[in-house]
């Protein structure tokens, strides 16, 4: 099992550090609503990683190679979330509202849930995460052990991986807070990551298999 752990710490902390899209939504979390938003958006990747890695021990995200209309549903539902969730960014700081109150207000409940729910959907909603996991973690998988208790321990060093990522990520937005937190680096910052999303979110729809 250690041999299988260290071999998929590898392969999954080459993924986590490639610049992509969890990237952007942490740190723009981390810029717009600070420390504590970072981290509810990271955890909320977190959670989607360790769902998708015992999806894919038992077999269920096989689905998505071999069925080709359970991931286009898939393909088309997260591009579709990806795209609004990107406009939603920009519009939020069209011009004459540059100085407008952000929805993400930091310190509430419901407002670190929806940081939560975003990194979550986005995670769930990304047939590319799911392929990744079908493609690589039966590879590393030992034979004496359970699939799901299996999947769930190499999701969780994915996880690890990821939390250490996002730390260094929300820690250094941190230092930088003065600067960050100037009126026109944060609408920039929500007008490039929302350039980000819908990016991600046409290439999602127009991908396959």
């Amino acid at each position: 099992m250690l041999t299988a752990v260290i071999g998929f710490a590898i392969v999954a902390g080459l993924m986590t550090i490639t610049p992509g899209l969890d990237t952007a939504l942490v740190l723009r979390a981390a810029v717009t609503g600070g420390t504590r938003a970072g981290y509810a958006t990271g955890a909320g990747i977190c959670v989607g990683l360790l769902v998708w890695g015992v999806a894919a021990a038992v077999g269920v995200s096989a689905l998505l190679t071999a069925s080709q209309r359970a991931y286009d549903i898939l393909r088309y539902a997260g591009a579709a979330y990806m795209v609004y969730l990107g406009a939603t960014f920009i519009w939020k700081r069209r011009r004459g509202q540059s100085q407008a109150a952000s929805a993400d207000i930091v310190g509430g409940e419901t407002t670190m849930r929806e940081h939560f729910r975003r990194g979550l959907l986005t995670n769930l909603l990304n047939p590319k995460i799911g392929v990744f996991y079908v493609a690589v973690l039966p590879q590393f998988l030992p034979h004496d052990t359970p699939g799901a208790i299996s999947g769930l321990v190499l999701a969780s060093v994915h996880v690890l991986e990821s939390l250490l990522w996002f730390s260094l990520l929300i820690l250094g937005s941190a230092v930088m807070r003065t600067q960050l937190q100037r009126p026109a680096v944060q609408i920039w910052t929500d007008r490039i990551t929302g350039g980000v999303l819908i990016g991600f979110g046409v290439k999602v729809a127009f991908s396959h298999v």
